[in-house]
């Protein structure tokens, strides 16, 4: 079985192709980041433009690399939400015009399912486990149960650990995207140098809050000497940053193996899977693999090129979603918001987006 899939929720136009032998036969990606770099963030009609130039040329290159036809395939999968809109129709309407007229089945993918079922394409980790999903737009816990099948543990109440990088680097001039730039920065710095707090840590239960955190690192910069930062200022406040988010990540990830402990969502083999565009942070993945150590779990992470928004796991995603006997008709219609967990309760923050 084969499947094409699309990736236009935010700013990068990817296209792939991926077999059930858990396979990816091709992958092509432009990324925008030079683009909205000028603008410090992403620009959505910038955006939804460049999918729209690209993305055809995208699809032929995966299918050649592939080695084969547009009719080879079993199914079409795009990303059908949460993302921005205007992009998101982008591949949706490409996928619904390949699946109509090659008479395969369409299927739209929800961006964070894409992620959740990534672990199972690069690891094949079998269900139930603990995801953490973290990037500039969303930040939760969910016990994963199967395909479709979502438990959320706990969500942010403001901002996500990703933004929070991404604002963070920003503040310090650091530009765009922060999070890696911000991660290069923090290399040799003293996390302990500024007193960054730790927002919910200590607090019982999953949730996130990063607002705080931003704050506190404005009231940092501000008390240095007016001008560009030196290196010395600008590695240790990178680091403390960046040890803020992980402890709190970190802390909260372990209040969730407690709960799927407690609910029994953790057997047969416990297992925690990091997953989103923070995921591909190393220093991160050190802490939460010492985390799951302590804790006798399995960690997962998959690289880094598959954290990030791609459309392999857009492509993996459809295929789980067929080999169920799944698929949407052709009338879809694009979804800038789209929970994983339809019954959990609605937050303020990013969270209502996941």
């Amino acid at each position: 079985m084969i499947v094409l899939g699309f990736e236009t929720s935010c700013d990068e136009t990817a296209a792939a192709v991926v077999d059930d032998s858990r396979r990816v036969r091709a992958q092509r990606l432009l990324s925008q980041h030079d683009a909205h770099r000028p603008y410090g963030g992403v620009v959505p009609e910038i955006a939804a433009r460049a999918h729209l130039g690209h993305l055809d040329r995208l699809v032929a290159g995966a299918l050649e690399e592939a080695g084969i036809g547009l009719t080879d395939v079993d199914g079409v999968a795009a990303t059908g939400g949460p993302g921005l809109i205007g992009g998101v129709i982008v591949g949706v309407m490409t996928a619904k015009a390949l699946a109509l007229a090659t008479g395969r089945p369409f299927l739209a993918v929800n961006h964070l399912e894409a992620h959740a079922l990534t672990a199972r394409l690069t690891d094949d980790v079998a269900f139930p486990y603990l995801l953490l999903l973290v990037s500039g737009g969303h930040c939760q816990l969910l016990a994963v149960r199967g395909v479709g099948d979502y438990r959320r543990l706990g969500t942010t109440v403001d901002d996500a650990a990703g933004e929070c990088l991404d604002k963070t680097a920003k503040m310090m001039g650091l530009g765009h995207p922060g999070g890696p730039a911000l991660e290069r920065a923090a290399q040799g710095g003293d996390a302990a140098r500024f007193a960054l707090p730790r927002p919910m840590v200590g607090r019982p239960g999953c949730d996130f809050s990063f607002s705080g955190l931003k704050t506190a690192t404005r009231h940092a910069l501000e008390t240095l000497p007016p001008g560009p930062l030196s290196d010395r200022d600008l590695a240790d406040l990178a680091a403390g940053v960046q040890g803020a988010v992980t402890d709190v990540l970190v802390n909260r990830a372990g209040h969730a193996m407690t709960m799927m402990d407690e609910a029994g969502d953790s057997e047969p083999a416990p297992t925690l899977v990091v997953a989103g565009g923070v995921a591909a942070n190393q220093t991160l993945r050190a802490a939460l693999t010492g985390l799951c150590d302590t804790r006798g779990w399995r960690f997962v992470a998959p690289a880094p090129a598959l954290c990030t928004d791609n459309a392999a796991m857009v492509a993996w995603a459809g295929l789980e979603r067929l080999r169920l006997g799944l698929s949407d008709p052709l009338d879809f219609r694009p979804r800038p918001r789209w929970p994983l967990d339809p019954d959990a309760p609605k937050r303020a923050g990013a969270g209502v987006k996941a």
